[in-house]
């Protein structure tokens, strides 16, 4: 889950709400990784969101592909020999609305509005990360989310995955757990889990 030092171009938004998003990547099997941070849109009104699934599947609905590499000696030589197939599959992700900018400062709040369809959808660089994690709140969104993947899960990557970008990952950490302690007191369960995972 390495960072990088440039926000890239992934995808594009093809499904919005929001406090939630769908893209459809590019490249297939080129989806962040769960947990890290993208954003969407340009200054001055960028939305920034967490990785919470990513899917892999058909672009004809209601045809499932078919397994094509008995006689191949390795995955690549299926789409070698099936050129079609990167026009045929694709990859998607979900992720969920963190913040947003409001001129030059960052808002950790859900922006007045949702991405737009076909909006860009990029990796966030390093120094984003690094500015949108300084401040701890966007927690309190993260951890009362309702998600089809575990939220304790996906709160435990967005943490690993951000502290690469602080000078003093270990000390990061710490700080996050502190702010979990206090918005999970009542769900000591819920915390032990998250607390684990770092």
């Amino acid at each position: 889950m390495d960072l990088t030092v440039e926000a890239t171009k992934i995808g594009e938004v093809i499904e919005a709400s929001t406090g939630k998003f769908t893209a459809q990547c590019y490249q297939l099997n080129q989806a962040p990784p769960l947990g890290s941070l993208v954003k969407v849109g340009s200054m001055p009104s960028e939305i920034f969101a967490v990785v919470y699934n990513i899917e892999n599947h058909s672009l004809e609905l209601g045809r499932r592909p078919i397994a094509r590499g008995e006689s191949e000696e390795t995955e690549e030589g299926i789409f070698r020999a099936n050129p079609q197939l990167s026009k045929l599959l694709c990859t998607d992700f979900n992720a969920l609305v963190l913040g947003h900018r409001q001129a030059d400062d960052i808002a950790h709040w859900l922006p007045p509005k949702p991405a737009y369809i076909h909006n860009f959808v990029y990796t966030c660089s390093s120094d984003e990360v690094r500015d949108f994690t300084q401040s701890l709140h966007f927690l309190s969104l993260l951890v009362a989310a309702n998600l089809p993947t575990p939220v304790e899960e996906i709160t435990a990557a967005c943490l690993r995955y951000s502290s690469q970008a602080h000078d003093d990952p270990h000390a990061f950490l710490v700080k996050a757990g502190k702010e979990l302690a206090t918005l999970l007191s009542g769900d000591l369960k819920r915390l032990n889990s998250i607390l684990k995972k770092l």
